[in-house]
Formats: structure tokens, C-alpha cells, sequence
């Protein structure tokens, strides 16, 4: 993927044709070594074909994946017609809890060196 990133991004940057030089030397400028191997392998099989067809070709790929989230489900269902018959709880009431003491984490009332 490192190859490839790189190739995409040359190419994005006005390289129509980037060499395996161009890609190492990319690559390399943030400290990431190429494997010429799959380098080599990568920039034989982009050889000769236009970036635009085969990103067009991918993306007809991942349609087979589907696409997005199928979001939540819907609402659930309304309860009958007894909306009049609905009662109402009644809430205990909560009892108030004052303030809490307040506390000198660092000493600093004290005289101490926190």
C-alpha cells in the first residue's frame, strides 16, 4: 500500500509517469524504505494503463461491497388508542445535598511548600 500511496500522490502532484526512483525517493523523504520487489511488481502492472481507468475499474469493485451504513432502524410502532388511559407516576420528591466542604489539596493555607 506504501508504493501505491506514494504513486497516487506523485501522480497528484503533476508526475503523470512516476519512476521506481520517484516512489523511493518519496517514500524515503518521510523516512519509509521501499521493497523494490514489490516496487518493481507494482509499477510493471501500472505500466502502460491510464490511473483514471483503473481507479473507474476499482471503484466498480467495491460497489460488489455495498456502501455506507444501513443507518438504525425505524421507530417503533404506537401504542393503541389508550393514550387517555396513561397515568401519571408520581416522582419522590429529592432531598437537597449542600455544598461539600471545601478542602485544600495543595496545603497552601497551611504554609507548606505545595
Amino acid at each position: 500500500m506504501k508504493h501505491v500511496a506514494a504513486y497516487l500522490l506523485l501522480v497528484l502532484g503533476g508526475n503523470k509517469s512516476p519512476s521506481a526512483a520517484d516512489v523511493t525517493e518519496a517514500l524515503s523523504s518521510v523516512g519509509i524504505e521501499a521493497d523494490s520487489d514489490a516496487l518493481n511488481r507494482f509499477l510493471s502492472e501500472m505500466e502502460g494503463k491510464e490511473l483514471e481507468e483503473i481507479l473507474e475499474a476499482g471503484k466498480g469493485m467495491l460497489a460488489k461491497f455495498g456502501g455506507g451504513g444501513g443507518g438504525g432502524g425505524g421507530g417503533g410502532g404506537g401504542g393503541g388508542d389508550d393514550a387517555a388511559a396513561e397515568v401519571e407516576e408520581e416522582k419522590p420528591e429529592e432531598e437537597e445535598i449542600g455544598d461539600a466542604p471545601v478542602v485544600d489539596m495543595f496545603g497552601a493555607g497551611d504554609g507548606g511548600d505545595y
